[in-house]
């Protein structure tokens, strides 16, 4: 039997950008199951959510905007503190950035992980991470971070950040326009994607999807995925990640009260839910580190454990036997 390659390694293939337009003031890029960006741009200033994993990726997104604005691009928001989506933030400063905005609880994370996820997610992503050069050396820090919430005017269009609770990560934020009715959720919700959760808050996730369902979006950006466009389809991206996330960490907690080991509880999880899931964006990717941050929140590792280089490589090898 073949060994499954490790985490992103064999994921090669170049993939299709579109650059969308959901209301009047927002667009979305997205990349047939590659990190999304939001985009938000008004009279005065434009809004970037996410920013790419690279400088040179991050430079498409600015390519795609200056086709439709000329604002300076002021404000880039972190939805979360993972390399793949803040690494390309220093290629707004030369177009006008002047805020990196993030939640205390992102930054938190990042004084005490960054350092760690980055070299974890180079080592993960080959192709996102293909021009890491171009990034400054060090981690993308917040010049902005808030708790509650925060609302910024761009000129005939708010935007309002905050959290809606914990899912992906503890610090995930979300942009929302309420005049408009488009969310920009980061990766609390995917499309047709995985979710990753070995950063997750499990017990939490369902309950933050819920606090996201009463927004009632006519347009929603999800981490991964098309856009979702209608009441339809965001709730269609809502449902589908809460029931990944949801039986993942029912199967795990099975394991765990039996006393099972990880691994019987990861073969076990994999096989039950690839029928329904495995077509899913990145599915082989993530399992291991879905299931072992399941297995460890079951356990009652309330905090999720640091990801390195190191623990990603030895993790797959008790995992996937390779």
């Amino acid at each position: 039997m073949s060994v499954k390659a490790f985490a992103s390694q064999a994921d090669l293939e170049e993939k299709q950008v579109s650059f969308e337009r959901l209301s009047e003031h927002a667009w979305a890029y997205t990349a047939e199951g590659d990190p999304n960006t939001g985009i938000v741009i008004g009279r005065d200033a434009a809004m970037v959510i996410d920013t790419q994993a690279t400088p040179v990726m991050a430079a498409d997104v600015i390519r795609r905007i200056r086709e439709v604005s000329a604002v300076p691009i002021k404000y880039v928001l972190l939805s979360h503190y993972h390399a793949v989506r803040v690494l390309g933030a220093s290629a707004f400063k030369a177009v006008g950035l002047e805020q990196v905005i993030a939640s205390d609880a992102t930054l938190a994370l990042i004084q005490e992980r960054g350092e760690q996820d980055k070299a974890s997610e180079i080592g993960r992503f080959p192709r996102l991470f293909r021009n890491v050069e171009s990034v400054p050396q060090g981690l993308t820090w917040p010049t902005l971070s808030f708790s509650g919430r925060l609302t910024l005017d761009l000129g005939g269009v708010q935007v309002e950040m905050f959290s809606p609770g914990r899912g992906h990560t503890a610090g995930d934020t979300v942009a929302w326009l309420p005049q408009e009715r488009v969310l920009f959720s980061g990766d609390l919700v995917e499309f047709d994607a995985t979710p990753y959760c070995g950063d997750a808050h499990f017990e939490d996730w369902p309950a933050t999807l819920d606090a996201i369902a009463r927004l009632d979006a006519a347009a929603l950006v999800p981490g991964r995925g098309p856009a979702l466009k209608g009441a339809g389809q965001v709730a269609a991206g809502l449902a589908g990640t809460r029931a990944f996330v949801s039986e993942l960490y029912a199967a795990v907690q099975a394991g765990v009260k039996a006393g099972e080991a990880l691994k019987p509880v990861y073969q076990r999880t994999l096989e039950t839910l690839r029928p329904k899931y495995g077509h899913w964006v990145i599915f082989d990717h993530c399992m291991p580190f879905d299931v072992t941050r399941a297995y460890d929140e079951a356990g009652g590792t309330a905090h999720p454990r640091i990801w390195t280089a190191e623990r990603d490589v030895e993790m797959w090898k008790a995992l996937e036997g390779g």
